[in-house]
């Protein structure tokens, strides 16, 4: 992952997702160090998560850089989506739940060190994957966990915590196991069909394994990392997809291969796919692909080659 200083701009713009509970923290963080660093830096508070991509776009036109995102991965991604492809440099403050993108790139999960890394650290280049147009920096899903996200956002509604949310999602899901057949089409002589509970797709290969479990050592391979479930028993069957899909399993079981491209046809005409843990109905077939180095961040000096 070869790195270069961020060149000059008109300042640095941090969208925050107004969510979080450590919205004020970064506030006065990015207040202090960017002062110290002489840098005019414009912080954008939002409750709204749809209006992030469009706070971005206005941030490039501004000509801005980088462009923070400060929220967990959905934030992360909607920033990256209009980033990716362009020369403008993803900034990334950890301030959601599990922050795995900013994690596998080696932004710190100290806040402040985070904000001090905006204006310190140097450019890598990463990949993303795109599933129907629509980025991820993370992963994909269809089947299992697209309706998990579903069932819990929905029991959220009414009021419910997020772990009480989670374990109702769940038991709602054990009620209701289902499978798809799916058509799996990398090229016209690589054609495979699978019945399983779930497709993940990966933005390069997550370690299965050992310490690192659940992370990448690499986000520049320039590789999909494809897994689903064999047929089986329901309680199994899920157990696996939530495994996999909070990192706590290896692949041994799945069926799992690398591409650089694939094509997914569920068996219906238009499906819900999760992208980095948000979801969208989208139309059938779908057409995965990496996008290799297309993402400029903002990553610490001294970070490992990935």
């Amino acid at each position: 992952m070869a790195s270069h200083r961020p060149k000059e701009s008109g300042g640095a713009t941090c969208i925050l997702n107004g969510h979080s509970a450590h919205v004020e923290e970064a506030k006065a963080h990015i207040v202090r160090i960017s002062g110290e660093f002489g840098v005019e830096t414009e912080v954008v508070v939002t409750k709204r998560g749809d209006d992030i991509s469009s706070l971005a776009a206005r941030a490039l036109s501004e000509r801005r850089e980088p462009i923070v995102a400060g929220g967990g991965d959905g934030t992360v991604n909607a920033v990256a989506g209009k980033l990716a492809g362009g020369e403008v440099a993803l900034g990334v403050l950890p301030m959601g739940t599990l922050n795995h993108f900013a994690k596998d790139v080696g932004v710190p999960v100290n806040l402040e060190a985070a904000v001090r890394n905006l204006f310190t650290g140097q450019i890598a280049k990463v990949d993303v994957g795109e599933v129907n147009g629509r980025i991820f920096v993370n992963n994909s899903g269809v089947g299992f966990y697209p309706h998990f996200v579903l069932q819990r956002e929905q029991q959220e509604r009414r009021g419910y915590s997020k772990p009480a949310a989670f374990m109702l999602a769940l038991r709602s899901l054990l009620r209701g196991y289902f499978r798809l057949r799916m058509k799996l089409r990398m090229d016209e002589d690589d054609v495979s069909e699978d019945d399983t509970p779930f497709l993940f797709v990966g933005n390069n290969r997550y370690q299965t394994s050992g310490l690192e479990i659940g992370t990448r050592s690499k986000l520049d391979a320039g590789r999909l990392w494809v897994c689903t479930a064999p047929s089986t028993g329901r309680g199994k069957a899920v157990g696996a997809a939530l495994r996999i899909l909070l990192g706590r399993d290896d692949d041994q079981g799945l069926n799992a291969f690398e591409t650089d491209e694939l094509w997914v046809e569920p068996g219906t005409p238009r499906v819900h796919v999760s992208t980095d843990g948000e979801v969208s109905v989208m139309d059938a077939p779908l057409h995965y692909k990496i996008r290799p180095r297309a993402l400029r961040v903002v990553a610490p000096v001294g970070k490992p080659a990935l």
